[in-house]
């Protein structure tokens, strides 16, 4: 059992004083992540991403320091640490495109229209995902913040790209995976820049 704070209030319920941090950080899949309490925007689960500006990768800032001895240190403080959900490896993104695939399947099964084409948007309170699915079965999916306008002409001009993308290595073997960023790149500047409500959101 581990006690996780201490806390004095007044006599008309103020609080005098607390202990500590209202915040428990643990290691978790080979990350620093909230694993007790909650405060402002930073939820359980959400990583620390830097601290005094310095890029946390994993268990290590950038400069090689261990994060939980870093902040177990009190000569250390005070300190600037910036929380935010962990950045996905690529095992997880794997995973989550596979169950997405499945879920895809299963809407469009279950859809009470016939011919169905699946999930097309998904919306949450914090964001939106939006599917576009071509009619060889590739689909593009976008997350994006719910006011973000001009998903679906994005959405078309990742698949653009894409093809574009696909018809050069199959007529010419190139490589051009650097190509493909820049114009993606390019692609989420101009949909990020037409900003929240606008066309084709």
């Amino acid at each position: 059992m581990a006690i996780f704070s201490v806390y004095v209030v007044n006599k008309a319920g103020g609080l005098i004083y607390h202990f500590p941090l209202d915040l428990v950080l643990k290691l978790h899949d080979e990350r620093v992540v909230v694993a007790f309490g909650q405060r402002d925007s930073i939820r359980v689960g959400h990583a620390v991403l830097s601290i005094n500006g310095i890029d946390v990768n994993g268990k290590y800032t950038a400069d090689g320091k261990e994060v939980l001895e870093y902040l177990g240190n009190p000569t250390n403080y005070p300190v600037s640490i910036r929380f935010g959900r962990p950045r996905l490896s690529s095992n997880e993104k794997l995973m989550l495109a596979s169950m997405f695939h499945s879920l895809f399947a299963i809407g469009s099964q279950l859809s009470p229209e016939l011919g169905s084409s699946g999930i097309e948007m998904l919306e949450t309170d914090t964001f939106k995902l939006h599917c576009f699915q071509t009619l060889t079965g590739i689909k593009f999916v976008v997350l994006a913040d719910p006011r973000q306008a001009g998903i679906e002409s994005l959405l078309r001009k990742i698949y653009e790209i894409y093809s574009d993308f696909a018809l050069k290595i199959l007529s010419t073997h190139w490589r051009c995976q650097s190509a493909v960023d820049q114009n993606l790149k390019v692609a989420l500047e101009v949909a990020e820049k037409a900003g929240p409500f606008g066309p084709g959101s």
